[in-house]
């Protein structure tokens, strides 16, 4: 190799190791200045901040829905129409935000076409028993004649309903089934707001749908709903929902979903379950007795805020105040007048006005309690006798299965000009149908003609026909211009 090839080499070393030097000072060059480079002393890179620990994490529910989702079912519900709510509100400003507040969302109910008045609709309810028992809003099935219950693995039951109990609105049922899936029950007061929670249910039908959130507030009072310190959530509940379980993060049903606060009529962002340990109280009296009896004191109490709390005295915004006192009531009897705080009931602290009712409600009537109440800035201790809560009755002292009887119709008899106009002799035009007759298609205005084959001339004639029948019968009806066979099934 000659001195030439030599030096051509070394200068074309020497160029390419300037290029490649040149190219990194300028990338470099562009995060720092091009002068400062070059000279800039390699500084180790400094080490990452010690992790913060997380408050929060991520949660996953699938191993809960696994576990206690075939626990839940869904309910079908066929019942009788009732009038229409926009009638029924038709005097209410739409603009006003009370006017549809905190709408039960199940069942939701839809009117069969040409029909008969009967209603269908559905909700959720979870089992609590192996031996079928389960629980569910009494919103649900009030007024059913016909409930139906399916689980997670297809199979259908026709369900007996043991009680309801429309002011905690709590109902029990129960179906014809051995070694089914349960829940477990869990403890609400140890909830904290924030707390992940989970529901499973059937909003719009879907089965065993689970959505999430958390607690958003704890004993939170309801236009007319006296005796429940509900769990307000915003997990997204619908129509169907209602009677569904409410999880914590163990697993544990916490709560019933009973209602939300709309003025669409579906999910906002607020809703609000029943908490399990008021449910589960009802339950054992419903089970037991078939009804459930609450003490009384007889007092109308409100919440006591900041301002309220400084005029009586009060260090902090706590208690019941009460704002009237009944005439005659056990309240009245013990001494407690309006304008009395209450701070304790039977040695528990009333922190919110919703916990006094809650209290009475669990005491039983007749025993005598020990309250505290602030009044002109001292505090008074006082014994009252608890009273019992009568339950509004029908009319007619019966309840609807006794009403309806075995067909479920109200009929009367033709007059001459009708039989002459449709050229029969006798027959019962229909006035209200509901019960079997209105599953099976009877309208009102129809005209029964006979019942298995026997001309029906009386209203006495059919009752004594029906109480003599089967499980089921064959009424002939004239409907318009047509006469028709229709089958039904007897209760």
């Amino acid at each position: 190799m000659n001195r030439r090839t030599v030096f051509v080499r070394n200068t074309l070393a020497i160029m390419l190791a300037a290029i490649v030097g040149g190219s990194y000072v300028y990338f470099r060059g562009a995060d720092i200045p091009g002068a400062q480079a070059a000279n800039m002393p390699v500084q180790a890179a400094a080490p990452l901040a010690a992790a913060t620990p997380s408050l929060a994490t991520p949660t996953d529910f699938s191993g809960i829905v696994e576990r206690a989702g075939p626990a839940v079912v869904n309910i079908s519900v066929t019942g009788k129409a009732k009038p229409s709510t926009d009638q029924a509100s038709a005097d209410v400003d739409p603009n006003d935000p009370f006017s549809e507040f905190f709408k039960r969302f199940g069942p939701q109910f839809q009117q069969q076409p040409r029909g008969p008045q009967i209603m269908r609709g559905l909700g959720s309810g979870f089992i609590i028993n192996s031996d079928g028992l389960i629980l569910t809003n009494a919103h649900v099935v009030d007024g059913a004649q016909e409930v139906t219950v399916k689980l997670t693995d297809r199979r259908e039951f026709k369900a007996k309903v043991l009680g309801v109990d429309k002011q905690s609105d709590i109902a029990v049922i129960r179906i014809a089934a051995k070694d089914l899936p349960t829940v477990q029950i869990g403890n609400p007061a140890l909830m904290k707001v924030g707390e992940p929670v989970l529901a499973i249910g059937s909003p719009y039908g879907f089965d065993n749908t689970a959505t999430a959130g958390i607690v958003s507030a704890k004993s939170r009072s309801l236009p007319d709903d006296n005796y429940v310190p509900f769990i307000q959530t915003d997990v997204a509940v619908n129509p169907g929902n209602s009677g569904g379980p409410l999880f914590n993060l163990k697993g544990q049903v916490v709560g019933i979903n009973s209602q939300i606060y709309s003025q669409t009529g579906g999910y906002q962002g607020l809703s609000f379950s029943i908490p399990i340990d008021v449910a589960m109280k009802v339950e054992q009296q419903l089970v037991q007795h078939g009804k459930v009896t609450r003490g009384r004191l007889g007092v109308s109490v409100q919440e006591v805020n900041q301002a309220l709390a400084e005029s009586f005295g009060l260090k902090k915004s706590e208690g019941a105040l009460v704002s009237s006192v009944e005439k005659g009531s056990p309240a009245e009897k013990a001494g407690v007048q309006p304008g009395d705080v209450i701070l304790r009931f039977n040695n528990q602290p009333i922190d919110h006005s919703v916990d006094l009712p809650t209290l009475v409600a669990d005491t039983a009537p007749g025993t005598t309690q020990k309250m505290d109440v602030m009044r002109n800035g001292s505090i008074k201790s006082l014994s009252v006798v608890v009273g019992e809560m009568k339950v509004a009755k029908d009319a007619s002292g019966k309840n609807g299965a006794e009403q309806q009887g075995r067909l479920g119709l109200a009929v009367r008899p033709l007059d001459k000009d009708e039989q002459q106009q449709i050229g029969v002799h006798g027959g019962l035009v229909v006035e209200d149908v509901n019960g079997p007759a209105a599953i099976a298609g009877i309208q009102s205005g129809d005209v029964i003609l006979s019942l298995n084959g026997n001309a029906v001339t009386s209203v006495e004639q059919l009752r004594s026909l029906v109480s003599k029948a089967g499980k089921s019968v064959a009424l002939l009806v004239e409907r318009g211009d047509d006469k028709i066979f229709v089958p039904v099934y007897l209760n």
